[in-house]
């Protein structure tokens, strides 16, 4: 391809709303622009990219035994009503009327349609296993897009789902499907963990991630260095602490603690560690309102908040609710006394306090001498508290370090949460109707392009893995009013072009500053630079854009010399 043919517009300045090096990088050098908040344009540059992408996992996907289909973006709303989400999934789902009234949405998954095409086709034990796969453009109407292609409203998704005959099969199904990840990541040049992962709205009882490790990433990891446990913050197992080593037996108090209403406000007050606190946090969960008390250097943990309820939704109660409840402003209030109405659940550490202070459901005061068990009820001691630094490995017990991540996949044993719901069964040997087992997995295509940049830049620009780039070479002319130099350039980009090199000639009338700037910016991994300086050297330079290594090449050799660093560049990031 000629860049003078190329639709590329790279630019200076980045956005002032890019907040990552990817949105900017890919701005910059043309692979995308904005059309809307969290929506983008692609261009030549990253539509070459984002196919390499696709490529790979349809490689992997297919070598795995998956086949490919392609279903509907808009799906009907009673699919979803079958399924109970239509209202559980939130707004993220974009819901609207067809000239009929009839309701549909904008698909953010596919869980229900694949359910709903494979019951009406599959019948007997004979068909399964199945594993489908699409990839295809979803929308989710994030409140806050940000980050470019990190969290976009509309982004391109590889879904796949696997149907079996029982939870055996489909454990084998999710293995499968687990390796052809790890294979397709690694291809794809991602440095990444797979993380033990909360299933959130798609559901399912095994979950795992598939985590970029990078700086800008939005996602928390514990990982213990010592052995192989690691899991998003979300998940992260904690250790239960041992039983308190003294018995408390003092009584409880009554403190004027007047406008104390933070933890530190209250321990500066007391002049008390943190960890002698216990705080109280009110939620409304489905509907009814729940305490949740942790210790006050934690902090809680939403999700585990919300499975240990086994609830579909779980809200922070608002300051008039707490009154309500309480008698008492956020604050000052706490455990002790508290109503039967509320739900109460105490984290693990709290459990073992030898005594702590609380609020006293009274405005400015707390207690102090409150001993877990003895002045407030045990009943609900569950982990709900987020991992930190230090923290001890759940496995091995060696302390856990954390990153940052960027999640480019998902994966999901499903087990029957669809099936049964949406009557999707087979018939057995003896004939016997059981609901199919499932998993699911997902892979956010467009954030593997933006994941791939995040780990592979400079200060210059992107740094392309190989298997992903738009193009193998940038095969750049410096002085396009040079018959030698063009005709030299010329002739090289043939010989590639015969060699199946997919190269990028820059054979635009540009200062050859520009040119270099511009071949930096867009970041193909070699570059070979035909100047009139090069050729009185000899030949062409060949420049690695990855760490700047450079060498001349004669012109005669230079194709064979660029078709093997282009072979042994692939090969670095080859799973065989």
């Amino acid at each position: 391809m000629k860049m003078s043919m190329l639709h590329c517009p790279t630019l200076k300045e980045a956005p002032k709303e890019a907040e990552v090096q990817s949105h900017r990088l890919l701005i910059r050098a043309g692979y995308m622009r904005k059309l809307a908040a969290g929506i983008y344009d692609f261009l030549p540059l990253g539509i070459r990219t984002l196919s390499k992408i696709k490529q790979i996992i349809r490689e992997e996907l297919d070598r795995a035994g998956a086949q490919e289909v392609l279903l509907p973006a808009v799906q009907p709303s009673e699919l979803w009503m079958e399924s109970g989400r239509w209202e559980q999934y939130g707004p993220e789902l974009l819901r609207f009327k067809d000239r009929k009234g009839t309701m549909f949405c904008l698909g953010p998954t596919h869980e229900e349609v694949i359910v709903d095409l494979v019951r009406r086709d599959v019948r007997s034990y004979r068909q399964l296993p199945l594993n489908l796969y699409q990839i295809q453009t979803k929308f989710r109407d994030e409140i806050r897009p940000r980050a470019g292609l990190m969290r976009g409203r509309e982004f391109i998704m590889k879904d796949a789902y696997s149907f079996d005959v029982d939870d055996d099969k489909a454990r084998e199904s999710y293995r499968k499907m687990h390796d052809a990840y790890h294979n397709i990541f690694r291809r794809c040049g991602l440095e990444f963990r797979a993380v033990d992962a909360d299933p959130g709205n798609i559901g399912g009882t095994l979950s795992q991630e598939f985590q970029v490790l990078a700086d800008t990433g939005e996602d928390s990891i514990v990982s213990c260095p010592a052995c192989s446990y690691t899991a998003n913050i979300e998940k992260a197992e904690l250790v239960p602490p041992p039983p308190p080593s003294e018995v408390y037996e003092g009584n409880l108090e009554k403190i004027f603690t007047p406008n104390r209403r933070t933890v530190a406000d209250v321990t500066d007050f007391l002049r008390i560690p943190a960890t002698s606190l216990a705080k109280t946090l009110f939620f409304v969960a489905d509907g009814k309102p729940v305490a949740a008390l942790i210790r006050g250097d934690h902090e809680l943990n939403e999700i585990k908040l919300k499975n240990a309820l086994a609830a579909t939704t779980v809200y922070l109660a608002d300051d008039a609710s707490v009154v309500d409840w309480t008698g008492a402003p956020s604050g000052f209030v706490g455990p002790v006394g508290l109503s039967g109405n509320v739900t109460l659940l105490v984290d693990p550490c709290v459990a073992a306090m030898p005594q702590c202070v609380t609020g006293a459901n009274e405005l400015d005061q707390h207690f102090v001498g409150v001993v877990p068990g003895r002045d407030f009820p045990l009943n609900r001691v569950v982990d709900l508290r987020l991992a930190k630094e230090g923290d001890p490995c759940p496995k091995c017990r060696e302390p856990m370090a954390f990153f940052r991540g960027i999640e480019v996949g998902h994966i999901f044993f499903l087990g029957t949460k669809y099936s049964i719901p949406m009557k999707c069964t087979y018939l057995d040997e003896r004939g016997n109707e059981n609901p199919m087992v499932m998993g699911c997995y997902g892979i956010g295509v467009t954030r593997v392009m933006a994941a791939a940049v995040e780990q592979h830049n400079d200060d210059r620009g992107i740094r392309w893995p190989t298997p992903i780039a738009p193009f193998q070479v940038h095969l750049i002319t410096l002085g396009t009013n040079d018959d030698d130099v063009v005709a030299a350039s010329d002739m090289l980009y043939q010989k590639l072009l015969a060699q199946r090199v997919e190269v990028l000639l820059d054979d635009r009338d540009e200062r050859p500053g520009a040119k270099l700037k511009d071949a930096d910016l867009i970041g193909l991994p070699i570059q070979v630079i035909c100047g009139k300086k090069s050729l009185e050297q000899g030949g062409v330079e060949v420049r690695t854009r990855v760490n700047g290594e450079s060498r001349v090449v004669s012109l005669i050799q230079a194709a064979d010399v660029i078709r093997a660093a282009v072979v042994e560049s692939m090969a670095q990031w080859s799973n065989t």
